[in-house]
């Protein structure tokens, strides 16, 4: 499909059908949690493709499709118990968080013995949103979390097209990056302006998108709130709630971070990124590649691109960055099946050990340490570290993870 962006300058048309890009992964996760649960919810960013998954679901079995931002669905729904307790099959409510009042009646439809029907939700993440689900829905619901596309699913050779235009399907299909860049900015507005106020959050457009704008500048580094609050003129516990709305809408993590019972004080405060680099640059004011190349922030840009392709393999449960404030610190630390791995991201073709890297492998006894760099070979730099390019890397972590 084509989606057409109106402004009072000009029009432009987008191609956006996300399914010209497979979702495998995420389609064979959601089928394998709907044999196993009376409910599944899908949850990621506007815009990402949830609702193109779920009409590929519904479409490979008999199904109920309720697409709440939907006049006609919304009145369907006007006695939601009369309208859902009858189907069988698989019923999917788009976009749930528009009707929170039916996070109740799915745990009563979910706990009917035997079940009639399963049910798919679907939403962008709201305070509201997750509270009903894990509330209300708390050992009936599997979750699933969406992304944009990621380096796998468009093609290793496709990463410095990724990394510039960002996952969001849109935004990556465009035509032109200056279709491209639009949509960006037109996304950028609407989340603001319109997907806000509809998920409940009373915050003036105006004062986020300043906040959105600086948290740019301060991507890949470690959480500074009264700077920012003193930077804004406002207040420190405003600029807290800020960054947790950005992140329940999936527009920022937080990365925790790893402290333990060493002999050096470690920092405590999270690291932030801007989840899709395509954003990160809108919001830097990036015209061109040639114009991130050039930027100081390239470094961070590439460490929040790479962070994120390696969280899509590894998942962000146990995931954690290190730092000490005697200088020491490690990027991405990720635990699994009992052991740590660490991960450094750095811009340039031939990256070297370095001292930061050496205590990290002491003091967090790594298994294993992977630098990434966009260069084009893989090479041992260690015993326990290796240089890994971004065209190599998800078969070298398949091999680990």
């Amino acid at each position: 499909m084509f989606i057409e962006i109106l402004n009072d300058r000009f029009t432009i048309s987008i191609m956006a059908d996300s399914s010209l890009v497979p979702r495998t992964a995420y389609l064979e996760t959601i089928r394998e949690r709907l044999k196993h649960f009376p409910v599944v919810s899908v949850l990621g960013p506007r815009q990402v493709g949830k609702t193109t998954l779920a009409r590929q679901i519904a479409g490979e079995q008999p199904s109920h499709f309720f697409d709440l931002e939907d006049a006609d669905a919304q009145s369907r729904l006007a006695a939601p118990k009369i309208a859902l307790e009858r189907l069988t099959g698989l019923v999917v409510l788009d976009e749930v968080q528009r009707k929170p009042e039916l996070f109740a009646l799915l745990r009563v439809l979910a706990d009917r013995k035997p079940p009639k029907a399963r049910f798919l939700i679907t939403g962008s993440a709201s305070p509201a949103l997750v509270r009903g689900v894990s509330e209300s829905l708390a050992g009936r619901v599997a979750m699933v979390d969406v992304s944009g596309f990621d380096l796998w699913e468009v093609g290793e050779g496709e990463w410095r097209k990724l990394w510039w235009r960002g996952g969001f399907p849109s935004a990556y299909l465009a035509e032109t990056d200056a279709a491209s860049r639009q949509w960006q900015e037109e996304f950028a507005r609407s989340f603001l302006e319109r997907d806000m106020p509809h998920l409940g959050i009373s915050i003036p457009a105006t004062a986020l998108r300043r906040f959105w704008t600086m948290l740019a500048h301060y991507h890949a580094q470690i959480w500074k709130g009264s700077e920012l609050a003193r930077s804004l003129g406002t207040s420190e516990p405003t600029m807290r709630k800020y960054l947790d709305i950005l992140t329940s809408t999936f527009m920022v993590r937080q990365l925790a971070p790893w402290y333990e019972n060493l002999s050096k004080r470690q920092v405590k405060a999270p690291k932030i990124y801007l989840r899709d680099s395509g954003l990160l640059h809108c919001l830097l004011r990036l015209e061109a590649f040639e114009d991130l190349e050039a930027h100081p922030k390239l470094g961070a840009s590439w460490e929040g691109f790479a962070f994120e392709q390696v969280l899509s393999i590894t998942g962000d449960r146990d995931a954690y960055f290190w730092a000490t404030h005697g200088g020491a610190e490690l990027d991405l630390m990720v635990h699994w099946r009992g052991r740590r791995y660490g991960f450094e991201f750095k811009y340039g073709d031939s990256p070297t050990m370095t001292k930061s890297m050496h205590t990290a492998l002491h003091d967090l006894k790594l298994e294993q340490l992977f630098v990434l760099h966009p260069g084009k070979d893989s090479y041992p730099m260690h015993e326990r570290t290796e240089a890994v390019a971004m065209t190599g890397v998800r078969a070298r972590l398949m091999k680990e993870f």
